[in-house]
C-alpha cells in the first residue's frame, strides 16, 4: 500500500524528475497529461477497448456460466478447464499465440482486435463470479415459475438474472479494470496506436518525469471508483432483489 501512497505526492512535485519527498507543489504534470493529445488519445482508446471487452465478456461469460453450472453432459469439465486457462497460462505465452492469429487476420493495431484479446483474459473472471452466484441460487424458484406457466426464458429473465445482478455487476467492473490496466497483450497487438499502459511503458523507456505519477494516480482513482461502484451497486441490486 505504501508505494501507492508515495505516487500521490510525487504527482504534485515541482521537480522535473521523480523525487520523494517532493521539493514543492505543482499542478504542471497533470496539466501536461490532460493537455497532451497523445496521452488523451491513449486514455480514450483504453476506455473504448475496456468498454468493448466488458460487453463481450458479459455476453459470452453469462451464458457459458449457465452451461458450466447447469449442464450434466460428460466432458463439460474440459470446457471449464479451457475457460480458466487464461488465468493459469502466463500472459506473455497467450500474447504470442494471439499475435500469430491476429497477424493473419490483419488485426494488429486495431483497437477492437485488442478488445477481443482482452476478452480472452477477462472471460474467466466473469465466468467464475457469475458461476459462483449461480451455484448459490435456488433453482426451485425457476421451477416454481415454470410450473405457474412461465416459459424457461421468462423464468431466467424475471427470476434468475435479477438475483445474479450483484455477481454480474462485480464481474463487469472486474472485466473493465483488467482490460484498462492490461499491458502485455497491448505490447504485442497495439501497433502505433497505443493503449494507456503501453504509452506509460514507452514513456518510461524514453524519459522519466512525474507525468507518469500523474497518470498512475488517475488509474488508481479509476480502480477505486470501479471498486466503490461494485460495492454500491452490488449491494443495491442484492437489497432490491431480496425486498421483492
Amino acid at each position: 500500500m505504501l508505494p501507492l501512497l508515495v505516487v500521490f505526492p510525487i504527482s504534485f512535485s515541482s521537480a522535473s524528475y521523480l523525487q520523494f519527498p517532493p521539493p514543492g507543489f505543482s499542478w504542471q504534470w497533470y496539466q501536461r497529461y490532460f493537455g497532451d493529445p497523445d496521452w488523451i488519445d491513449s486514455t480514450i482508446r483504453s476506455f473504448q477497448i475496456a468498454a468493448l471487452c466488458t460487453a463481450l465478456s458479459m455476453l459470452l461469460g453469462v451464458p457459458l456460466s449457465f452451461l458450466l453450472v447447469r449442464s450434466r453432459r460428460r466432458g463439460i469439465w474440459l470446457l471449464d478447464r479451457l475457460a480458466a486457462a487464461p488465468i493459469i497460462v502466463p500472459t506473455i505465452i497467450l500474447s504470442i499465440g494471439l499475435y500469430s492469429i491476429f497477424a493473419r487476420l490483419q488485426l494488429i493495431g486495431e483497437w477492437y482486435g485488442i478488445a477481443v484479446a482482452h476478452t480472452v483474459l477477462a472471460l474467466p473472471f466473469v465466468m467464475i463470479l457469475v458461476g459462483a452466484g449461480l451455484r448459490g441460487f435456488d433453482e426451485s424458484q425457476e421451477q416454481a415459475a415454470i410450473g405457474l406457466g412461465a416459459s424457461w426464458a421468462t423464468a431466467i429473465l424475471r427470476i434468475t438474472l435479477p438475483q445474479l445482478r450483484p455477481s454480474m455487476i462485480s464481474a463487469g467492473f472486474l472485466a473493465f479494470i483488467s482490460s484498462f490496466d492490461e499491458l502485455v497483450v497491448a505490447m504485442f497487438l497495439s501497433g502505433a496506436e497505443k493503449t494507456l499502459p503501453k504509452k506509460m511503458f514507452d514513456n518510461i523507456l524514453m524519459e522519466i518525469d512525474p507525468t507518469i505519477a500523474a497518470v498512475s494516480v488517475t488509474q488508481i482513482l479509476l480502480v477505486a471508483v470501479c471498486l466503490g461502484l461494485t460495492t454500491l451497486f452490488g449491494k443495491g441490486a442484492l437489497a432490491t432483489t431480496l425486498s421483492r
